[in-house]
């Protein structure tokens, strides 16, 4: 798990997503923040799910955005926990995460954009930050939410889910719960603490953004869809109806990483990935599916076994009456490299 863990890291350059500016719009409305920390010094984080507009991030980023903003929040915590640690101990070395589920709307969550990146986020989260977690709150959580919540907890693992609490909305049943952990200087006046911003809001959003519903405004500064995105390794090509486009890709080593990004105007698009070892035997390595990258960017990675020809495909032979226009970065890259301690290099093997 290390392993794969330390690969996805070099795959998405974590490490480099401190110098990262995020889009104006994810800057104001992405929904989080540290208000201090409890009683052993780990960070208190809130976050007012409910003032996440998955609908509007959609329609103002892309998805690739989206999660770069949430690894990026995630590497700040941690780091803030690692610090904290150097002066508490490791008992502060973990985030308590408050999450306000007060006016949650399940309806957004149905749009198929917004459900997979939701669910992109938690298959994320617990392949790479399972044990940045001491413990999870979630207050205010309408009946609605249960549904919502049968279906996350499918990608989280026990040790996570045993971190979870979901405690009645009545303020007088979780507001001693928190405080019982965490001072009252430490937590937002909302919440029962006494933190408010000099206004006098108890939301405390001098610390905390709320989100909120995003202005249509910022939908048009997304990148135009009749333009390549803004990268100069993009391609723009037209498929035409009832063709496809194959584009090999050679793995020389093993551990070579299949990265693609994409964006299709205006309509679906099949794609999927094959392969040709050296004997000539075909096998799928991801099968040919629908994608609508025409409503958010689809972006992914493979891990090659090689010496071996992959074979990108986006295919759209079903469709007799519509050409496809398609933007397309496709990169075979070399395996991620870590350090042992003795500073030697060494690639890493399954």
């Amino acid at each position: 798990m290390l392993r794969d863990s330390l690969k996805w890291r070099e795959n998405l350059e974590v490490e480099k997503l401190k110098d990262w500016e995020p889009p104006e719009v994810i800057q104001k409305y992405y929904p989080s923040g540290i208000s201090g920390y409890d009683k052993d010094g780990a960070p208190v984080i809130i976050v007012p799910f409910a003032g996440l507009d998955m609908w509007g991030m959609m329609h103002c980023i892309s998805k690739a955005d989206f999660i770069k903003m949430t690894i990026k929040t995630l590497e700040l915590y941690l780091s803030r926990a690692r610090e904290q640690a150097q002066k508490f101990g490791q008992e502060a070395s973990k985030v308590v995460v408050i999450m306000d589920m007060e006016n949650f709307n399940l309806r957004q969550y149905a749009w198929r954009p917004a459900g997979e990146a939701v669910m992109a986020l938690l298959q994320m989260y617990e392949a790479n930050y399972p044990e940045i977690l001491k413990a999870c709150y979630i207050i205010n959580a309408p009946k609605v939410f249960a549904i919502a919540f049968s279906v996350v907890k499918n990608f989280l693992n026990e040790y996570t889910l045993q971190k979870i609490q979901i405690i009645a909305s009545d303020p007088r049943k979780w507001q001693p719960l928190l405080l019982k952990l965490i001072e009252s200087d430490q937590l937002p006046a909302h919440f029962g603490g006494t933190q408010t911003d000099p206004d006098g809001n108890p939301r405390y959003t001098t610390e905390i953004h709320q989100g909120g519903k995003i202005p249509k405004s910022y939908y048009a500064k997304k990148t135009d869809k009749t333009s390549p995105p803004a990268n100069d390794t993009f391609t723009t090509v037209v498929i035409k109806k009832g063709e496809k486009l194959s584009l090999p890709f050679i793995a020389p080593v093993e551990q070579s990483i299949l990265k693609w990004e994409f964006r299709s105007e205006d309509h679906d698009i099949k794609f999927g990935i094959m392969c040709k070892d050296v004997n000539g035997i075909e096998s799928t390595a991801v099968p040919l599916h629908k994608v609508n990258s025409h409503q958010s960017d689809e972006i992914g990675f493979i891990t090659c076994p090689a010496p071996a020809t992959y074979t990108v495909i986006f295919d759209n032979t079903n469709s007799y009456i519509r050409n496809k226009k398609l933007h397309y970065a496709i990169t075979m890259v070399s395996p991620p490299t870590v350090k042992d301690e003795d500073d030697d290099e060494i690639i890493l093997q399954d």
